[in-house]
């Protein structure tokens, strides 16, 4: 039996997944919480030792379940939550994988850095200039940022940083005793060269003054980055030895777990967020906006997870709205406390497109695809007393299916040729928002029987089998291992019925707009 462990290092907890390479199934999963931290307003930290210890029980639970020998395990494979900064000291290099970091992670969701984003995009010479060589906008999310903060508020562990890392890149630090990254979380620091993949940006790196020395060695993601070291070993119960592949970030991973590592391919997951992602043959910026007032770098222009050491992996752009699946919980929580999803969904069915003239706008945690626009805010608008409680939940399915809908469409102008759809996450499970989705998409789209909550740590495991050799390429262990369950073809007449509810929607942001920053003032 050979086996392939996939790790993924989230925000709320770490999952792993054992994946049978010769059955092309799961054959066990573990997953272990873990706190977040949030010692400010808008602050959001990690010990990264939470997610090492997590692992360290993940993989013992997930090879006594499974009743495996460690040593079928072929190799390990890596996922985790983006954008986050781990500073080690210069004692890691020669600490086999055993230094702990200077301070708490900065993680993805932290928004602490507004101002060092600012300084970014103006020494790089603007916004777009800022997009043009690292493939996106300055956001709070992201790494360099937080580079810059701790550089200016604890100028004394700056000084003492030597190695900045991912996530999931401490953890195979910890694995292996090796310090590197893969194309895909690099290109999510703000700080890569997106078009040469493995090349940390001299531009931008000079321009705010960073040492680029501070930066790991990059990887294509399925390459081997490592081997289990003997302190690693005895912690985690696996063999000593055995291959770590490089990894990806979860958006990356999630998509490979999906089978979305083609071009022509899309992933469209409601998650409480709602992500597209797209597969691209080549790097692709948001630089040229179809309205002429509309910012540049709304979509993040990134590298797909599929590379190996032989052969360098594709491109990917990725647009998020905050509040997706968030929004339909909202509704409940408001309109019908306790009632089932399916009972809500099931008078949305019944209510006409377009919810006789009602439109709701998703923007509940302001927004940032296609609209970066912390103070948008949401709404039912056109609401009458005609109007039910069906009416409202259909107007929330609705808002959010055109606001997915706004991603693609901009992926679209940049010249991403769409031929499917994966769908995912919670909203996936819903037939009629499958049908929502297919019908605005004018795609057909499928269901596949992964991709779910597994699917960043299934992706890694498969990045572990391309890296083991266990399969050929990315593309043929998806083909191989991940089923499409279920296909929804778009409806012609009912897209044409969306038409008008649609362009409502898509003028209604920017009608608004003065006044969301008015009542955000409030």
């Amino acid at each position: 039996m050979s086996l392939l462990l996939g790790l993924d290092i989230g925000t709320s907890a770490a999952k792993g997944v054992l994946l049978d390479a010769g059955t092309r199934r799961i054959i066990a999963e573990a997953s272990v919480e873990y706190p977040l931290s949030q010692p400010r307003p808008g602050w959001s930290e990690q010990d990264p030792e939470d997610w090492w210890l997590a692992v360290c029980r993940i993989s013992r639970r997930l090879i006594a379940a499974s009743g495996a020998d460690p040593n079928g395990v072929a190799a390990v494979g890596l996922s985790g939550q983006m954008h986050g900064a781990v500073f080690l000291g210069a004692d890691a290099a020669a600490s086999g994988g055993r230094a702990n970091a200077l301070r708490p992670a900065i993680l993805w969701n932290d928004q602490r850095t507004a101002r060092q984003c600012e300084q970014i995009e103006q020494a790089a010479g603007g916004r777009r200039r800022l997009v043009e060589l690292v493939g996106n906008a300055a956001l709070t999310g992201f790494t360099l940022p937080k580079v810059l903060w701790l550089r200016e508020h604890e100028p004394e562990r700056f000084a003492r940083a030597r190695h900045l890392l991912l996530p999931k890149d401490f953890v195979r630090f910890h694995l292996t005793g090796e310090i590197a990254t893969d194309v895909s979380d690099a290109a999510g620091t703000l700080a890569l060269d997106v078009d040469a993949r493995t090349r940390w940006s001299g531009d931008v790196l000079r321009a705010v003054s960073v040492d680029a020395a501070l930066f790991p060695p990059v990887r294509e993601s399925c390459a081997v980055a490592g081997l289990i070291s003997d302190w690693a070993a005895g912690q985690t119960g696996l063999a000593i030895g055995t291959p770590v592949v490089a990894g990806a970030g979860d958006n990356q991973a999630g998509a490979v777990g999906a089978g979305v590592v083609e071009p022509g391919a899309v992933l469209a997951a409601i998650g409480t967020s709602g992500v597209i992602f797209a597969h691209t043959d080549r790097p692709r910026r948001d630089v040229s906006p179809t309205q002429a007032d509309a910012p540049v770098g709304r979509l993040h222009t990134m590298c797909a997870a599929t590379g190996t050491a032989r052969q360098s992996g594709g491109w990917s752009l990725t647009g998020c709205m905050l509040s997706a699946g968030g929004s339909l919980r909202w509704a409940r929580s408001v309109l019908a406390p306790g009632v089932p999803y399916d009972e809500l969904v099931r008078e949305a069915a019944a209510v006409p497109i377009g919810a006789e003239g009602l439109v709701f706008l998703p923007y509940l945690t302001g927004e940032r695809c296609p609209h970066p626009d912390p103070h948008a805010r949401g709404g039912w608008i056109g609401l009458t007393s005609r109007h039910t409680r069906g009416h409202l939940v259909r107007a929330v399915l609705e808002g959010v299916t055109f606001g997915m809908t706004q991603m693609l469409d901009l992926m679209r102008a940049v010249g991403v040729n769409v031929r499917l759809a994966r769908l995912g996450g919670g909203g996936a499970r819903s037939t009629l928002w499958r049908q929502m989705l297919a019908d605005n998409f004018g795609t057909p789209c499928e269901v596949v029987g992964a991709g779910g909550d597994e699917g960043p740590a299934l992706g890694a495991a498969i990045m572990a089998g391309v890296g083991a050799g266990a399969f050929e390429s990315a593309a043929a262990a998806c083909k191989a291992v991940i089923p499409v369950v279920a296909e929804v073809r778009p409806n012609p007449s009912a897209a044409a019925a969306y038409a008008r509810p649609r362009a409502a929607y898509d003028h209604l942001y920017r009608d608004l707009r003065g006044t969301f920053a008015e009542l955000s003032a409030q």
